[in-house]
């Protein structure tokens, strides 16, 4: 969901342990002074990492993961026990689902009061009683396009559809962003498990296959950016991005409804460091420092405290990065639809990759 991956040197680990997934393992290392963090590609500002050492004298091992799907089975299996993680809505309604997290001691994340009450509200859709997530960045999903390839006002997912920009479109390589659009389009909910309508949404994908100029993930940003494609299906922090990079984008969240997603940090259950990551999390929750990751990663901040901060009244006040959701239509987050629900749903984007 988030920018191209970037590995992230942040500290050294002890000669005895050089290599992050098997410190599980290990010994030698003082672990009261350390903490183990599993995050998206490029999804904080490294400089944050260094001053968090600096502040608490604990140390920041780092690993990040693309995808929820490459992350979850990595946690699920135990070998490598982080502190703290950064899933989406859904996975985190899974993971709870699955006894893979903890509570988190509120009492050790005083700053957690400067998310707004209302992202906290939204996280009661996959945290009912706010006991495991604190958000961390949230946004939506739209259509990105290049306004010197596009000569027409676009408020809806059927362009993806249109044989005018065959070659020209970019879509998610991701079942469940790819689902979604096709199931808004005919007026149903993205976490739909009903057969005929998944049907329908899979033969919608298979019959705009040969438009699609690639499935990707990341290189969305870096396409349209480069002229290389004139629309895309987009996370709303990668269009903030790709507009300072090229004025000729534009976004639009379409009239049938889309995606608002939440990412937020967790605490594994096996996480050998609690307090280290509370601490961490509590850090992240500063106002200073949320409104630094917030310059760096471009997507929208719960942080009602740190947006405050920001200086730039366009981007303050900015449609894209602060939309007022009451101006929109079918708008949902994606539930965790059990193993039954994954199942069917690989199987179907499956039967769209191989036709």
């Amino acid at each position: 969901m988030k920018k191209k991956s970037l590995k992230i040197a942040v500290a050294v680990v002890t000669a005895a342990c050089t290599v992050l997934p098997l410190f599980a393992g290990c010994s030698g290392t003082n672990s009261q002074k350390e903490v183990y963090v599993y995050n998206w590609g490029e999804y904080l500002d490294p400089d944050v990492l260094d001053e968090f050492t600096e502040e608490t004298g604990i140390k920041v091992i780092y690993d990040e993961f693309e995808t929820n799907e490459i992350m979850y089975p990595k946690v699920e299996a135990g070998a490598v026990a982080y502190d703290v993680i950064c899933p989406s809505d859904y996975m985190i309604q899974k993971m709870i689902d699955n006894d893979l997290l903890q509570e988190i001691n509120f009492d050790n994340v005083p700053n957690a009061k400067n998310i707004g009450d209302q992202y906290y509200e939204s996280a009661k859709e996959f945290d009912p009683e706010n006991k495991y997530a604190v958000p961390y960045c949230w946004g939506t999903v739209g259509i990105l396009y290049n306004k010197t390839k596009v000569d027409e006002p676009i408020d809806s997912w059927s362009v993806l559809w249109d044989e005018k920009y065959k070659g020209e479109i970019l879509m998610q390589n991701s079942v469940r962003d790819a689902f979604m659009v096709a199931l808004k389009l005919q007026g149903h909910s993205m976490n739909s498990l009903d057969d005929a309508e998944l049907e329908d949404a899979k033969n919608l994908l298979i019959e705009q296959k040969p438009l699609v100029q690639a499935y990707v993930v990341d290189q969305v940003r870096d396409k349209m950016i480069g002229n290389e494609a004139a629309i895309g299906v987009i996370y709303s922090g990668e269009a903030i991005y790709t507009q300072r990079e090229n004025s000729d984008l534009e976004y639009v969240i379409p009239k049938e409804g889309t995606n608002v997603w939440i990412d937020c940090w967790v605490i594994p259950k096996n996480a050998p460091n609690k307090e280290n990551a509370e601490a961490f999390i509590n850090f992240i929750c500063k106002p200073e420092i949320a409104l630094k990751n917030f310059d760096f990663i471009t997507y929208s901040t719960p942080n009602v405290a740190a947006r405050e901060l920001i200086e730039d009244e366009e981007i303050r006040n900015s449609s894209i990065a602060f939309p007022d959701l009451s101006n929109y239509q079918g708008l949902e987050t994606f539930h965790y639809l059990g193993a039954e629900g994954d199942q069917k749903y690989a199987e179907l984007w499956k039967q769209v990759k191989s036709e």
